[in-house]
């Protein structure tokens, strides 16, 4: 059985621990990390993909790096698990498929290192890239590695177009790839945002989208996704008929007044149209208008209410 923290690191030199009101992003030399991988009946890939990582992990020890690498095996009725433990993986299985963000969280919580490291089982997301990704936590809490437009098929690159540009809208910062499951984030940041990740396959979104919103540092390095082995979870109708409800509840869950605001002023717009079209034709103020102005009051109330909440809620995730 293969220790599942590497001990050949060298024993580094103790120092003074800084205060706790000193808390700051992640500037040193990163020593443990955790390899989280999420999987439902991938034995095709599984297997590859964690002998890529070994060899990885092998020149990277040298560096002083030390690993672990966790399966989170969600319900597989095939050799997943096996396969994995026999590349001498940390296997955790779910009794029965709870969800791709499900076995996501269960492997946050689970990881004993300074940085957690998402990436699938599939193969689409190239282990040799790495080195690169924990590179950029030496100056960033977020690293993503950001798909170009091979391994999608058509459908779910305009999806992809349509989430990036809602994010970028959202969060005011350009977002290449909202969606990419292929990260590396500071592990005390993530556990304390793991009560917000959903159970689906758009937690790498709320991920996203709360260190941004939270003012952490994030960057995104360009990658080239293969093509996936085996047959995707993803269904076009089963989850595309969820497309704009995820969308809004994106948007109002870290932005409330980037939704409630611009729909105040549209209301307030068409009450004041109404308004003059009445004054000008019938020299009078109509009912209409009177509605939809108190209407545009409420929705722009109801956004600070929602923005207070919001924020609050960030609050509470920097306390815990």
């Amino acid at each position: 059985m293969t220790s599942l923290i590497d001990s050949q690191a060298p024993i580094q030199t103790l120092r003074p621990q800084p205060s706790r009101r000193a808390r700051t992003p992640l500037r040193t030399k990163v020593q443990r990390v955790s390899i989280v991988i999420p999987a439902l009946d991938e034995e095709p890939a599984i297997g590859s993909v964690l002998e890529r990582i070994a060899r990885v992990r092998s020149a990277l020890r040298e560096q002083g790096y030390r690993f672990e690498v966790l399966v989170i095996d969600d319900g597989s009725r095939d050799g997943t698990a096996r396969i994995a433990r026999q590349n001498g993986a940390r296997v955790i299985s779910h009794p029965n498929a709870l969800g791709n963000g499900a076995a996501v969280k269960r492997g946050i919580r689970a990881a004993k290192g300074d940085v957690i490291l998402l990436m699938d089982a599939d193969g689409q997301h190239p282990p040799e890239r790495i080195p690169e990704l924990l590179a950029g936590m030496q100056t960033h809490d977020l690293v993503v590695g950001a798909r170009g437009g091979t391994g999608h098929g058509k459908h779910k690159r305009w999806a992809n177009r349509i989430y990036n540009g809602l994010a970028t809208w959202v969060v005011g910062k350009p977002i290449p790839d909202l969606t990419s499951g292929f990260r590396a984030a500071r592990a005390d940041v993530m556990k304390r945002f793991c009560y917000l990740l959903p159970n689906t396959f758009s937690y790498p979104t709320t991920i996203t989208l709360a260190f941004f919103r939270a003012g952490y540092a994030v960057k995104y390095i360009p990658i080239e996704a293969a093509h996936r082995e085996g047959k995707s979870k993803i269904k076009l109708l089963k989850d595309g008929s969820r497309f704009f409800l995820i969308i809004a509840k994106i948007a109002t869950f870290f932005a409330p007044l980037r939704v409630f605001g611009p729909l105040s002023l549209f209301i307030a717009g068409l009450g004041v149209f109404n308004y003059a079209y009445t004054y000008l034709t019938q020299a009078r103020f109509t009912n209409m208008s009177v509605v939809m102005l108190i209407l545009a009051a409420m929705t722009l109330g109801l956004g600070l209410i929602s923005e207070q909440i919001a924020a609050l809620r960030f609050q509470h995730s920097e306390e815990e």
